[in-house]
């Protein structure tokens, strides 16, 4: 049950949205993808309407480009929503394969988005490809961060070492590992991925881990480096916030996951 003792200051680090036109068929697309009914569709407003539930302040909004020419549509998509959104901030969209990254980089930066999102397994790259290290680099120079989906089982794309190694060669490099670093694939995230600064969200986890299971992981990164994501059309903010709850942290580590760490890492206040 949402607790009731006390009200919670939410964010949520991790939600995608879609254009109307093909939210319904992106939407059903990542569910076929992963093999899990999905009984919400990725549109801005009921992203909205489904955080109001629990009182979300911000959230992180994303898509993915799966073909490099998508990208430059899908940044000018999150730009334009997240103004009209208040409480988001966004996320630009990159390809491995699009030549013109550089200057989307800067253009992601003119826009005010504040990072990027990759999701290996979709656009089908290696995490430490060595063609991706400059690229990497020219993010980290821009001041963005980049949210990596990470670990699905079923792939190497984003085995968890494979991000280890880029933090070698980048060591100031700031990402968030999706996912607590690996998704179904935890205990390399555990063993690889206690890098400075790496960041792990909880999205898409809890449904499979239980709660000992997910607050080890926690308290093995730190909660100081832990923030709450739903992975949104996929899991309901309601549904995920219970469950966030049954792992009985304490109140200062809550406020860290649910959002300080959020506060700290992009500079707002909620």
């Amino acid at each position: 049950m949402i607790e009731d003792i006390r009200k919670l200051k939410i964010t949520d680090v991790h939600t995608h949205i879609y254009p109307g036109k093909i939210a319904e068929k992106a939407t059903a697309s990542v569910g076929q993808f992963y093999n899990i009914g999905m009984n919400r569709i990725g549109f801005p407003h009921t992203l909205v309407e489904s955080g109001e539930k629990i009182g979300v302040s911000k959230y992180l909004v994303c898509s993915v480009a799966t073909k490099p020419e998508q990208s430059h549509s899908i940044n000018d998509f999150i730009f334009d929503k997240c103004k009209k959104y208040p409480q988001f901030l966004g996320l630009g969209a990159l390809h491995p394969e699009q030549t013109d990254w550089e200057n989307e980089i800067e253009r992601i930066v003119e826009m005010g988005l504040r990072g990027v999102k990759y999701h290996p397994d979709f656009q089908k790259f290696n995490i430490d490809d060595p063609n991706m290290i400059p690229v990497y680099r020219k993010i980290r120079d821009a001041g963005l961060i980049i949210l990596f989906h990470m670990g699905d089982d079923r792939y190497d794309f984003s085995a968890p070492q494979r991000l280890y190694n880029v933090m070698q060669q980048i060591p100031d490099l700031v990402c968030i590992a999706a996912h607590f670093g690996g998704y179904q694939r935890w205990s390399d995230a555990a063993k690889y991925l206690l890098c400075d600064n790496i960041h792990f969200d909880t999205s898409s986890s809890l449904w499979k881990l239980t709660p000992d299971e997910a607050a080890g992981l926690i308290h093995h990164f730190g909660a100081d480096n832990v923030l709450f994501g739903t992975d949104f059309p996929m899991w309901d903010h309601e549904q995920e916030l219970n469950r966030f709850l049954k792992l009985n942290l304490a109140d200062e580590e809550n406020d860290k996951i649910l959002y300080r760490n959020f506060e700290r890492l992009f500079g707002v206040s909620v």
